[in-house]
Order: structure tokens, then C-alpha cells, then sequence
């Protein structure tokens, strides 16, 4: 069993999620539209601390309203741990605003034979960290 001290937090085997995440902290985050699938379903349980939250969720369109509503180029991504198991990515990760924490999340999304989002659950709460 590998331990969270024994992961790299500067690789990681979840390629699709660093892309994404790499497309959600550009100034065109859109292109993660292009990494989805036709029947794409999404989860993003977002959390601004002290019990406030809001869910966004859906297919394509959910993802869109999603985009739409975010700050651009302002937050960044990183993962600290990650794993593949068959054909999903698992990544828990931080997120920082000028270089300070902002929020934890975890991440899981299912992939179909090409590499490409078919279903995509994120949670992310600001409440707790994981110092790695």
C-alpha cells in the first residue's frame, strides 16, 4: 500500500486531469469542452467554507453554465496525489490565489476508450487541507 508520503506531489498518473485542470486555470478554460463526451454528466459540489455550498450539475450545458460563472486566470490547480484505476482518474489536489490556499478539492472522472470526460464528480471545500 502506498502512503500519501510516498506519492510524488510534482508527477502524477492522471494525465487527463492535469490537462483539464491545466485548460480550467487558462484564459480559455472553454477548451475542456473539448475533452468531454457526447454523454458527458458532471458533479461539482463547490463549497465557500463555514457550511455555504452550491452544486453544479448536468451534461454539456451544465459544464457551459458552469465556465460561464467562474473567475478566469485566477486560481491554480495543483494536484498533489493521484491514482488510475481502470478507466477512472483519481486526484486530490489544492487550489491556491496568489500563491495562498483557497480550497481543497478531490476529484474523480470516469474516461471512455478514447481518453476523453464521460462522467466528471468534483468536491471542493476551503474547511480543510492536506498538507503534503
Amino acid at each position: 500500500m502506498t502512503s500519501a508520503t510516498d506519492l510524488n506531489p510534482t508527477t502524477s498518473p492522471t494525465p487527463v486531469l492535469v490537462a483539464w485542470f491545466a485548460f480550467m486555470d487558462s484564459d480559455d478554460p472553454d477548451r475542456v469542452l473539448t475533452m468531454i463526451t457526447d454523454d458527458f454528466r458532471m458533479s461539482i459540489q463547490f463549497s465557500t467554507g463555514g457550511g455555504k455550498a452550491a452544486e453544479f450539475v448536468g451534461d454539456r450545458a451544465g459544464l457551459v453554465g458552469y465556465l460561464q460563472q467562474r473567475e478566469k486566470s485566477v486560481l491554480v490547480h495543483e494536484i498533489l496525489a493521484g491514482s488510475r484505476v481502470g478507466d477512472v482518474e483519481l486526484a486530490l489536489g489544492r487550489t491556491t490565489r496568489n500563491g495562498e490556499f483557497e480550497a481543497s478539492f478531490n476529484t474523480s472522472a470516469q474516461l471512455d476508450e478514447s481518453g476523453l470526460v464521460r462522467r466528471l464528480l468534483i468536491c471542493r471545500t476551503p474547511e480543510i487541507s492536506f498538507p503534503l
